[in-house]
């Protein structure tokens, strides 16, 4: 794992001692060039932007240098796309809902590590129409006598306000989030509402009576228009509901998306197939390009708006399974039908070890790797570059101007041996053969055991109970060199947990 850190307090001197100095094509692909500065009064109380006192093009070189320590040895990481204006570029605005001492309706974000909300009226990186219709919103309620839910009392009607805008079309939905779906005068709500933002084109009422601090609940009803918008993407049209996934900077998506698409270098005569597809975007943008898609996604909700959007748009080469991808994977390697290219984006924890290996088994030509989260993605990269791919780039994306976050796309082609050109000369006898075992390696298995169980093991637990399965561990693999030496017995738990692992692994 890298050794990076981010800055204690992120400021620009640190950051000036810290950066290193690009390269010319580094520094050119930082756009703005000019100082950018993020002048935001709520950032110290609302913590959603960790990066405010930097600069823009400084907040750039420190996403790339992140990128790059975590990645290195593992591949090239090319200069970082930015924006050439990182301001309001959310499509997706959620705002809290709460009371100020003197009663009165206020709306903004929760501070960091709390639900105490800190009141927002113009956010840098919201869109503007968001922030205009939520003040409207708030200011409306005393009128109507809509009460403020309370988390503490768990009293009252309305809790959140969500608006989602299209960025092509220009389409805006108003999502009210309350506590039953009895809306007491929403036609006249509703109505003047409308006479004040006209380019409002839906509003849709959800009801959430869990006590959570999950936003959305699974009821809703439309109380104006569709109960949907629509977006384009890469010329393709995509239908999104409240509970959608879709990201929420719809410019630098399409950047992220041309990059993975020519990342796979298709040329009409492939098979794709879209690991996590979610509601097909990435996949159905790329099907111009290929001769078959193939999309698998766990969400059945997901698969259905997948099919839905590959209708929209008339796309007739694709499918979309309702399938874990490990799993769907493993079926295609048994039946030996191998696409070419599988393009995977999984969530911000990556890929699990089932994955992973599926891929490994299923061997495709290609593997595209989009990644929110460069740590999961360094952990990832190293187990298919030890399963025989070879990492060629890396390029990050800035999705998320303002805060640490940042997108990357990293190709992974099938690497191969030339034997004539490999002379490996060693002694059995001075090796240690226990990494060699069927199945995992022991950083395998805590890998594996970590993920699923938040458990540490060491080498040593491995060993005890890979013995008691009767499996071989290696001569004198981690005993003590000390005749009196107490060694440790791996707990019950961490027992159970290996033993998982192992079978995971088929080793028992």
């Amino acid at each position: 794992m890298s050794n990076f850190r981010r800055p204690k307090h992120l400021t620009t001197r640190r950051m000036q001692e810290t950066r290193p100095n690009p390269p010319k094509e580094q520094a050119k692909a930082q756009r703005p060039a000019r100082e950018i500065r993020w002048n935001c009064p709520a950032a110290a109380k609302c913590g959603g932007c960790q990066l405010t006192r930097l600069s823009y093009a400084e907040q750039l070189q420190w996403k790339q240098q992140r990128v790059a320590e975590l990645l290195d040895g593992i591949c090239e990481v090319r200069p970082i796309l930015g924006m050439d204006d990182p301001f309001h570029y959310r499509n997706k605005v959620h705002a809290v809902l709460s009371v100020d001492k003197a009663g009165k309706p206020i709306s903004g974000v929760y501070a960091m590590g709390t639900h105490r909300v800190v009141p927002v009226r113009h956010c840098l990186i919201e869109d503007r129409r968001a922030d205009r219709i939520i003040q409207t919103i708030v200011a409306m309620l005393p009128a109507y006598k809509l009460r403020i839910y309370n988390e503490y009392t768990h009293r009252g009607f309305l809790r959140h306000i969500l608006i989602r805008t299209g960025h092509v079309t220009g389409q805006i939905m108003v999502v009210l989030v309350a506590t039953s779906l009895e809306f007491p005068g929403k036609k006249a709500f509703v109505q003047e509402l409308i006479q004040r933002h006209p380019e409002i084109t839906t509003v849709v009422l959800n009801c959430n009576q869990r006590e959570t601090s999950m936003v959305l609940g699974t009821k809703e009803i439309t109380l104006y228009g569709e109960g949907y918008m629509e977006d384009e993407l890469c010329g393709k049209r995509f239908r999104i509901s409240p509970q959608s996934f879709y990201q929420v900077n719809a410019k630098q998506c399409e950047l992220l998306y041309r990059t993975a698409i020519d990342a796979a270098q298709l040329t009409g005569a492939e098979t794709l197939l879209d690991a996590y597809c979610g509601t097909g975007t990435i996949g159905l943008c790329a099907s111009d390009g290929c001769k078959q898609l193939i999309g698998v996604e766990l969400n059945a909700d997901a698969i259905r708006d997948a099919k839905e959007n590959a209708r929209r748009n008339g796309v007739e080469n694709a499918r979309f399974l309702c399938d874990d991808a490990g799993r769907f994977m493993q079926k295609l390697a048994k039946e030996g039908n191998a696409p070419d290219v599988v393009m995977m984006d999984p969530p911000r924890a990556g890929s699990d070890q089932k994955f992973l290996q599926s891929l490994l088994m299923l061997k495709p030509k290609r593997v595209v790797y989009v990644s929110c989260n460069p740590e999961t993605l360094a952990r990832d990269l190293r187990v298919l570059v030890d399963g025989g791919y070879r990492a060629e780039w890396a390029t990050p994306v800035d999705m998320f101007p303002g805060t640490e976050h940042v997108e990357t796309v990293v190709l992974l082609s099938k690497g191969e041996i030339d034997s004539k050109k490999v002379r490996v000369e060693f002694s059995l006898e001075d090796m240690d053969m226990s990494g060699f075992q069927k199945g995992a390696t022991y950083e395998q298995i805590k890998a594996y055991v970590l993920e699923h169980t938040g458990l540490k093991v060491s080498s040593l637990y491995i060993s005890q109970i890979k013995r008691k399965c009767g499996l071989d561990v290696g001569q004198n693999y981690n005993l003590s060199k000390k005749e009196d030496a107490k060694v440790p017995k791996c707990p019950p738990e961490k027992e159970a947990a290996i033993r998982d692992a192992l079978k995971y692994f088929q080793m028992i």
